[in-house]
């Protein structure tokens, strides 16, 4: 009879041990959380616990990444409640007493879970005219742009920006007002803005100055705080203020 007790004895301590050492995860699904228990482990991001828990525990669960290496962006997630690139996110950096609390990113319609629908944050960058507009009657050739140019210095940190929506998603001002273009939308017009070789800074400054564009901006610099990529929307943002104060006054002027 004492063989079997001194056996059972450490396999309870095991399991004690084990569950103390087991990440409690909470994960929004709908208007409610499910818990589940993953088991830590050396160097692991936001991104691999998901992955395990849709894997080897719930495969309904539903979310999105792709390259797992902070290139595209698709895993953004709300993580102890900030925005974040779940696979350059470690574990042990967010969630130090064993608690991880997962949702969607705000400010976005929710398909499935951590899965959100990127339609209305890409909808916006075409409001914003967030793309070149090369003219009627473009040059065949390439055009050369002065890497050390001030337009060109201007645009060099904006253009970084790969549409991850992060930066959205901790944006106050679009959760007060749904219509506002959003830092991404108007970081990418300022890159545009300065881009020499575009020919339709007249109809873009336009969009951007209106009720729901740069003006709105509060300057929190959520989005520069959050953004992963340590990009500054804020000061792009702060740039189009500029910009399109000055063509209203050159409008102004040019009245009779």
């Amino acid at each position: 009879m004492t063989a079997p007790l001194d056996h059972a004895a450490p396999r309870r301590e095991a399991t004690v041990r084990r569950d103390a050492e087991a990440l409690q995860v909470r994960v929004r699904r709908g208007s409610a959380f499910q818990a589940y228990a993953v088991a830590r482990r050396a160097n692991q991001t936001v991104l691999d616990v998901v992955t395990e828990i849709q894997r080897e525990q719930d495969p309904t669960l539903a979310y999105r990444f792709a390259c797992r290496v902070g290139m595209c962006g698709s895993c953004g997630m709300t993580v102890n409640g900030r925005p974040r690139w779940t696979c350059r996110t470690r574990v042990a950096a967010v969630a130090e007493e064993g608690v991880l609390t997962l949702e969607p990113l705000r400010n976005l319609p929710v398909v499935k879970d951590l899965a959100v629908d990127m339609e209305p944050f890409f909808e916006k960058w075409r409001r914003a005219h967030g793309y070149f507009e090369p003219g009627e009657a473009p040059p065949e050739d390439f055009a050369a742009v002065l890497p050390d140019s001030g337009p060109r210095r201007e645009a060099d940190a904006g253009i970084e920006c790969i549409n991850c929506g992060v930066c959205y998603a901790a944006c106050d001002v679009v959760s007060w007002n749904p219509d506002y273009l959003g830092p991404a939308a108007l970081n990418r017009a300022w890159t545009l803005v300065n881009d020499v070789r575009d020919q339709g800074q007249a109809a873009r400054l336009d969009a951007v100055a209106g009720d729901a564009g740069c003006h709105s901006c509060h300057s929190h610099m959520s989005c520069t705080e959050h953004c992963p990529k340590a990009l500054a929307p804020t000061f792009a943002i702060a740039g189009l203020k500029r910009a399109t104060g000055k063509a209203a006054l050159r409008r102004l002027w040019r009245k009779p």
